[in-house]
């Protein structure tokens, strides 16, 4: 379930409607750090403003830029493609001077600083968002006030955005064989299995692939498709299909996986959507403050801290280690698992990077929001600001605005 399927929060409150990212510009979002830098120590930082390309792309063309690994690499989180974003990246052992030269299509270096420590995953505060909504309606900003005031005072659903699963919103299947351990199934929805949608060229590589002809296949991909044509390349060569997936650096193969987990955690949201901000017996509270859970004994108790925003109830991401809730909330996890065919230990699997699972919060608070109408006529736009913790999708909150797709 994507989050273009989750029911809405705000169901009973009409949408704005509109057109979303129709320029680079109609969606800015820019990395709220989760410190101050130190100034100095061996690893240089950057903040990047790039535009139109992902975070792994990002780090690619910087990587051929500075002449260095792509694993060199450390960055906070992944970024939507589509738009203008701003965030940080790591890199040790760089001179500063030659920070300002990794200049590349769609990137601009905006500051460089140092730090004693890499940046790692979900290294940062959260995320200030700006979002121009084009071709709304003369009550689009009462509508939007109403609907943003629900999400500030009962939070916002806390699913993944469609981009987490792909372009070809498949990424969670290509996920789901890793965890199964299945690396040949793995390969069969990267390089094959055709949609109707796929550009031609794509889709040509695809049905030579599931056809066998793995030369074919290797020259129909597009150059821009490299991970694909190097999984290829290896295969050629011999390569068994575990080794291949090898040609995918490892944070690529770990959002595959995520893909899968988030999968899940939207299925057990949804089933929760109406009550997201209440507690059940058996729920394991998630504290805001600093991400730990507890078990909830009594929800009458605990709902008080739940009203001010400290707890609220949570969901899985499956692995390995993983803790369930108890009660309803605990058959539920366990029925959506049990569903996908997967058990916990299966997340063990080396080709799914022995993901150990965590516990999310079912939903998220919405930092200074803002809405304003501008223009006028068929220029008829509005500007949604706010912010939100790092791990939450600005998507979640601009589709209960607009009430359609995004």
């Amino acid at each position: 379930m994507t989050a273009v399927e989750l029911p809405f929060l705000t169901a009973d409150l009409a949408g704005v409607g509109g057109r979303i990212r129709e320029r680079p510009e109609d969606f800015v979002v820019e990395e709220l750090p989760a410190y101050a830098l130190a100034g100095g120590g061996e690893h240089t930082w950057l903040f990047v403003e790039k535009t139109g390309i992902s975070t792994i792309e990002a780090v690619r063309r910087m990587a051929r830029a500075l002449g260095a690994r792509e694993g060199d690499f450390g960055y906070a989180g992944h970024k939507d493609a589509r738009g203008v974003t701003r965030q940080w990246f790591s890199i040790r052992k760089l001179e500063p001077k030659r920070a300002w030269t990794a200049h590349a299509p769609g990137l601009k270096v905006l500051d460089v600083s140092r730090h004693g420590n890499r940046l790692k995953m979900g290294h940062l505060a959260g995320n200030r968002f700006e979002i121009t909504v084009r071709g709304v309606g003369e009550d689009a900003e009462a509508r939007a006030r109403k609907i943003v005031g629900v999400l500030e005072r009962r939070g916002a659903p806390n699913g993944f955005g469609e981009q987490r699963f792909g372009a070809r919103d498949d990424s969670d299947l290509v996920g789901r064989e890793l965890v199964r351990g299945s690396a040949e199934g793995a390969l069969k929805v990267l390089l094959g299995a055709p949609k109707p949608d796929d550009a031609d060229e794509q889709k040509q590589a695809r049905e030579l692939y599931d056809a066998g002809d793995l030369a074919g296949a290797l020259s129909a991909w597009p150059g821009r498709n490299h991970h694909e044509r190097e999984a290829l390349g290896r295969l050629l060569r011999g390569a068994k299909p575990d080794q291949a997936l090898m040609a995918w650096p490892k944070r690529l193969r770990f959002l595959y996986v995520s893909a899968c987990q988030s999968r899940f955690f939207n299925a057990v949201l949804a089933a929760r959507l109406e009550r997201l901000d209440r507690l059940e017996a058996g729920d394991l509270a998630y504290l805001h403050r600093n991400g730990a859970v507890f078990k909830v004994e009594d929800p009458a108790r605990e709902q008080p801290r739940a009203d001010r925003f400290e707890i609220s109830p949570s969901g899985p991401l499956f692995g390995y280690k993983v803790l369930l809730a108890e009660g309803q909330p605990g058959e539920l996890e366990r029925k959506v698992l049990a569903e996908s065919g997967l058990g916990l230990d299966d997340f063990k699997n080396p080709l799914a990077l022995k993901a150990r699972g965590e516990r999310r919060a079912l939903r998220v608070r919405l930092g200074e929001p803002s809405v304003l109408a501008v223009g006028a006529g068929a220029e008829r736009a509005m500007v949604l600001k706010f912010s939100l913790p790092a791990g939450a999708f600005a998507t979640a909150v601009l589709r209960e605005v607009i009430k359609t797709p995004g």
